[in-house]
């Protein structure tokens, strides 16, 4: 779950006066990544959705994030930020005091037993690259299944995948493609470069016809914009999973304090 560590605080700082966003009609999101492992899957979800109630009754303000589950039991809590700072500034020390120090303590070291491997980094939403003809969104109601399409890329390669990624959302809007998908592509704290496709569906068999249906609507003219793609991709995978509201939380903005008991 989320941990915010403030011996990052410096780190962060020498990053602010830099370009997170290349360009600014592209959204950030900050992700935290919890490896879960297999036998505390069923704990994981019980103490997030417990975290989440406590957020709720305590009032918590200006922290928000929804959750996204993918089969290999990656959990990613993603928050929208509008710069670096955001992650600095953010903070549970507000749910700290209204819980108290102890419960709080035991809230993630529960969450701590989950897990091996976890961490934080950022992902830019990549407006040019994204194929969502009827509005750019990463809300997509009634389609809570994900599937993620991740793609690494050597350095040397950004720019021509680029291009490459460009003509074939051009083959995708020529044709009028039914599969909307959102690019996202790795910002600050990750290591190496990568881009992710991600497809909103109903359920995997929506997207199994989807899938089906957009190759044959595509043909060779959509099989040679694929290959031109992937002559610049080092690795890729491919995962599903779906969004869980109920482990998300929605905090109101606001400078009010929260309610003790």
């Amino acid at each position: 779950m989320k941990k915010y560590v403030k011996k990052f605080g410096f780190l962060i700082s020498l990053f602010l006066s830099l370009s997170l966003f290349a360009q600014q009609a592209n959204q950030a999101f900050w992700v935290h990544e919890d490896q879960v492992k297999p036998s505390m899957m069923e704990d994981y979800m019980k103490i997030s959705k417990n975290f989440v109630e406590q957020c709720k009754k305590h009032q918590l303000k200006d922290a928000q994030w929804n959750v996204a589950y993918m089969n290999d039991g990656t959990f990613l809590s993603i928050t929208p930020i509008k710069s670096l700072s955001d992650i600095q500034n953010m903070s549970f020390e507000p749910l700290r005091e209204a819980m108290g120090d102890k419960e709080f303590q035991k809230v993630f070291e529960d969450f701590d037993k989950c897990y091996n491997r976890h961490g934080d980094y950022v992902v830019v939403l990549d407006a040019a690259l994204s194929y969502m003809p009827d509005g750019l969104s990463t809300e997509t109601p009634g389609r809570d299944h994900r599937v993620w399409h991740r793609m690494e890329v050597s350095p040397q390669n950004l720019a021509k995948i680029r291009k490459e990624m460009t003509d074939l959302k051009q083959v995708f809007a020529d044709k009028g493609s039914k599969m909307h998908y959102r690019i996202y592509r790795s910002g600050f704290g990750n290591v190496g470069n990568y881009f992710v496709a991600v497809i909103s569906a109903k359920d995997a068999a929506e997207y199994a016809k989807m899938a089906e249906e957009n190759e044959k609507l595509l043909g060779e003219e959509g099989k040679k914009a694929f290959d031109e793609v992937f002559q610049y991709v080092d690795k890729y995978e491919v995962k599903q999973g779906g969004m869980m509201p109920d482990l998300g939380n929605k905090g109101e903005s606001s400078t009010a304090q929260v309610t003790k008991n």
